[in-house]
């Protein structure tokens, strides 16, 4: 095949992009006109349709990212869109495909080392924006069954929640898994979960969360309302024997010690919680537990993750979509804790 270029098509010769400092905040972010990049070797210019805003987007307008951002960045790394242009060398896709793109982008398989440091929306340009540079390797194709705005939500959260689920060596059929609350990596590690034949608990706070939770799938749900010691609940579910595997998007590992099964899997995706306690050592070594912490996922993984999507037709769930130009109304609406999956802001199709 052939490598195409950028004559292939008629790009614009401005475009629209949203820029922020780290430690600026939501109402730092600034959108600016700009020309729209040539692709370089190896590089494919894509037209972005949608893109989905994550906790750690969060992390880095509020300061607090544990990776290095840089100034001026072009925030978000999930999103979808469509290739409009192919520099000098790609020949692994073709104009009119739809792609989304790895969070890391050089992370291809095995391990993350600092190699692997540069992020979309940190150190490299993300995806809040009307066309985005993309290195090929790092492109992952869009299931086939999945809107934009659904493929959108799928670089980050549901990568993270495919590696906490298997990134060890896999979950088996029948094991149990605990899921917590209504965020993005939970509600797709629930809906993989159920894809891989395994049982899941999830906790959740309020009768309304938890009716939704059932729908999609949970086993038990378990609202720590009216529940407070949810770990017990866990145990009781499961005859005592407590859960295989828990993905603790919480950070209160103490909880997850209590509710996991001897030789069990803490996958440690996030700290949402404030207030943890420290954890008790003699506890977590007691359980014999396997404390993971998951950061995303390779781009092989990745691919591993869109074909069990594309095998079970598996829908992310979208609590509210927004046009590109209120961008900073999705961030506020995502940052107030209320949706119930993931918050959308998508991008007009490019103009013929």
């Amino acid at each position: 095949m052939s490598p195409r270029t950028t004559t292939d098509v008629t790009a614009p010769a401005r475009m629209r992009s949203y820029h922020v400092d780290s430690g600026a905040g939501i109402d730092g972010l600034t959108l600016r006109e700009h020309p729209v990049p040539a692709p370089g070797p190896g590089q494919v210019l894509v037209a972005v349709r949608a893109v989905s805003p994550s906790y750690r987007d969060l992390l880095v307008l509020g300061g607090r990212y544990v990776l290095p951002v840089r100034p001026d960045v072009v925030p978000v790394a999930e999103g979808a869109g469509e290739v409009v242009a192919l520099g000098p060398g790609v020949d692994t896709v073709l104009v009119g495909d739809r792609v989304t793109a790895s969070l890391f982008p050089s992370w291809q398989d095995g391990p993350f080392g600092l190699l692997h440091l540069p992020q979309l929306g940190g150190t490299l340009d993300g995806l809040l924006t009307e066309y985005a540079l993309l290195d090929a390797h790092a492109l992952v194709p869009v299931p086939a069954h999945l809107s934009y705005a659904e493929a959108a939500t799928l670089p980050c959260v549901a990568v993270t929640a495919w590696n906490a689920l298997t990134g060890d060596g896999g979950l088996r059929p029948g094991q149990t898994v605990v899921t917590q609350g209504s965020g993005g990596v939970s509600l797709f590690a629930l809906q993989l979960a159920r894809a891989l034949g395994a049982r899941v608990v999830a906790t959740t706070s309020g009768p309304a969360k938890a009716a939704r939770l059932a729908a999609l799938g949970a086993d038990r749900v378990v609202d720590y309302r009216a529940e407070p010691d949810w770990p017990a609940a866990v145990r009781d579910a499961t005859g005592g024997a407590g859960a295989d595997r828990v993905v603790d998007v919480v950070g209160r590992l103490d909880e997850s010690v209590r509710a996991v099964a001897l030789g069990g899997h803490i996958a440690m995706v996030g700290f949402v919680s404030e207030t943890a306690p420290p954890i008790d050592a003699r506890r977590l070594f007691a359980s014999g537990a396997v404390l993971r912490p998951v950061a995303v996922g390779s781009r092989a993984q990745f691919r591993e993750l869109t074909k069990v999507v594309e095998q079970h037709r598996i829908r992310p769930v979208i609590d509210r979509s927004f046009p590109f130009d209120r961008a900073v109304d999705a961030f506020r609406h995502y940052a107030s804790g209320s949706a119930f999956g993931k918050v959308v802001i998508e991008l007009p199709p490019p103009a013929a």
